[in-house]
């Protein structure tokens, strides 16, 4: 996929809103999961991505910081974003648990 027209996001775009949902690729342009939600908004908020499994069934959610994706807007204005991360490096990271055990949503 090629990036060069796409627009990178602007921290304050940066909230659950924006993300929920979003698609993240590897550098490789491999589809890595998606995002669920966010704690916080910015640069330094807490994206947790659902990786691996199949329709969201066997995910395993890792928290990764804003900072830590390339986030952007493409020309058809659809949202996505890029790690360096590969899949097995997210994979081997822990498992995010809420604080509270509860499920996030609704998230804003």
């Amino acid at each position: 996929m090629d990036h060069t027209n796409h627009v990178r996001l602007t921290a304050a775009e940066i909230n659950s809103a924006t993300l929920a949902g979003v698609t993240v690729y590897g550098l490789d342009d491999a589809n890595l999961g998606a995002i669920s939600h966010v704690h916080g908004a910015g640069r330094e908020s807490e994206v947790i991505v659902d990786v691996g499994g199949f329709l969201g069934i066997g995910t395993k959610p890792v928290a990764l910081r804003a900072s830590q994706l390339d986030l952007m807007r493409d020309e058809d204005g659809e949202v996505h974003a890029v790690t360096a991360f590969t899949e097995d490096q997210l994979k081997q990271m822990p498992e995010h648990r809420e604080p509270d055990g509860g499920t996030p949503w609704p998230a804003s």
